[in-house]
């Protein structure tokens, strides 16, 4: 089954085309990352399936409903944690659950949800008004987990959020989708959506350009990282000049090696080694950044610190601090 459809969907304003021929599969219980640059069409697209805007074309199908029909319905089954939240100013924290509480004839627990998020009891007795960006985006997350929703809807769910948030975030992911949620996130924070999601789709220009798994992506791409530890530093230019390499970069005695194609691996190797003596060869997988600019044609850092190839990423606090 499938949580969200999508065929020839299609939107324009005028002579500009925000979402083109999009044919989008989300399976039921599963989560799905909604990648691509601003202006590719991913705003529209969620706006779409929440009935927010009407499609120039094609049909959309989210919970089995037309949501250009039964917005209402739709909803009503949907948490959503939207780009940009803004929380009445003169309400607490703990007010604007229990109002969404209320608002879906829910019987969860306010508090346990507020605690669930990482808002303490003193914080959620606070205006909202006086939050800091981080404390506002988990307020939107605890609103957004509100009632056992079947769909959460996540449009850059890790803005302001400081590396305690973002472990929160993840594991709030990780529980609804084990009771059997489906989530959809859009994210620019390429490392948080490669280490939670299923599958993946790439928007540019209005346009789906991919999607699969990321181990897939991976496989089609053909593109890995060589880290040899060597005796002296190379001519850089000699080893960029191989076929098949993008990228070279040095740090101490390791020289960092990015091949657009597997045959590129061998020709370097041998360069390298006609060029200095290698001491170690390490291969590594190539990181959702790489993966993201060759589908996109754009810079891999994309608002947000990104993992590196292979490695464990170092967490650092977004913008936007939540201490306060």
């Amino acid at each position: 089954m499938t949580a969200i459809e999508t065929s020839g969907l299609s939107k324009r304003y005028g002579d500009v085309t925000a979402v083109s021929d999009l044919d989008l599969e989300v399976e039921d219980g599963s989560v799905f990352g909604f990648l691509g640059p601003n202006g590719a069409g991913k705003s529209t697209t969620i706006d779409i399936l929440l009935g927010f805007l009407w499609p120039t074309g094609g049909s959309v199908s989210v919970l089995g409903r037309d949501p250009t029909t039964d917005a209402k319905a739709v909803r009503s089954r949907i948490g959503l944690l939207p780009d940009g939240f803004e929380p009445y100013r003169n309400l607490t924290g703990r007010q604007h659950v229990i109002s969404a509480v209320q608002t879906k004839r829910a019987d969860d627990d306010p508090d346990a949800i507020l605690e669930r998020v990482g808002l303490s009891p003193e914080q959620a007795r606070r205006a909202a008004g006086g939050y800091s960006k981080g404390m506002t985006q988990r307020l939107a997350l605890g609103i957004a987990l509100v009632g056992d929703p079947d769909l959460l809807i996540l449009d850059e769910p890790s803005s302001g959020l400081d590396p305690s948030g973002v472990k929160l975030l993840r594991q709030a992911i990780r529980e609804e989708n084990d009771r059997g949620a489906t989530v959809f996130i859009s994210s620019h924070i390429l490392e948080h959506v490669e280490r939670v999601c299923d599958r993946i789709g790439i928007m540019r220009g209005g346009t789906l350009v991919t999607t699969d798994t990321i181990e897939t992506l991976r496989e089609r791409s053909g593109a890995s990282v060589v880290e040899a530890t060597v005796d002296g530093v190379p001519e850089m230019a000699t080893l960029r000049n191989v076929d098949g390499v993008t990228d070279v970069s040095v740090s101490g005695g390791t020289v960092r090696i990015t091949c657009a194609r597997q045959a590129a691996k061998t020709r370097v190797l041998v360069r390298l080694d006609e060029l200095t003596t290698v001491r170690n060869v390490e291969m590594a997988d190539t990181s959702l950044e790489t993966l993201f600019a060759e589908f996109t044609g754009e810079d891999e850092t994309l608002g947000g610190g990104g993992m590196s190839d292979g490695k464990q990423p170092v967490e650092t606090a977004s913008e936007g601090d939540e201490r306060r």
